[in-house]
Order: C-alpha cells, then sequence, then structure tokens
C-alpha cells in the first residue's frame, strides 16, 4: 500500500487527474486574463472618448480642457503583455492536450 502522507495533493493524484486539474486552472487563467484585456479596452474606449470632445458644458476651446495622453500608452503595453500571456498558457492547454489528455 502507497502512503501519501505528507506528498502534495498533485503529486498523490493519477497523472490523468493531475492533467485535468492543471487544464481546468488554466482555462481559468485564459478567462481572467481575457477579461482584464476587455476591462483596458474599455478603459481606453473611455479614455479615447474623453480626449477627442469637451467635457460637458465646456465651450470647445476653453483653456480649462486638457488631455492627459499618457494613460492610453500604458493601456496598449499592459494589453499586449496580457494577450503574450494568453497565447503562453494557450500554448501550455495545447501540450497537456498533446500528451494524451483532451484538455
Amino acid at each position: 500500500m502507497l502512503n501519501f502522507a505528507g506528498t502534495s495533493p498533485l503529486v498523490a493524484m493519477p497523472e490523468t487527474d493531475c492533467r485535468q486539474l492543471i487544464a481546468a486552472d488554466l482555462r481559468a487563467l485564459i478567462t481572467r486574463i481575457e477579461s482584464s484585456m476587455r476591462l483596458i479596452d474599455a478603459a481606453m474606449m473611455e479614455a479615447g472618448v474623453s480626449e477627442t470632445g469637451p467635457a460637458r458644458g465646456d465651450p470647445a476651446g476653453s483653456a480649462d480642457i486638457f488631455v492627459l495622453d499618457d494613460v492610453t500608452p500604458r493601456y496598449a503595453t499592459a494589453s499586449a503583455a496580457l494577450n503574450a500571456c494568453r497565447a503562453g498558457l494557450g500554448h501550455a492547454l495545447r501540450c497537456l492536450s498533446e500528451s494524451g489528455d483532451p484538455a
């Protein structure tokens, strides 16, 4: 009889169950990354809309209106980094699928 006391839960599982657990975790991470990417896209759209027109009640050309476009590049960089992470996680998920278990 095998003694699994003191062994991590993943090591104590059969290989198929372990792969399924990892695949589920990877899918959850991909979903979370996609959610963050949607939030960034929405923030970029909101920043773009607020930058294209005057604030409510302010006439066009008012001296009180200014645009801070230093935020958009940060959003774009963060989105690109998340996209790279998503691609890497997708690759890891495909590698698990190729190992014999449909992930």
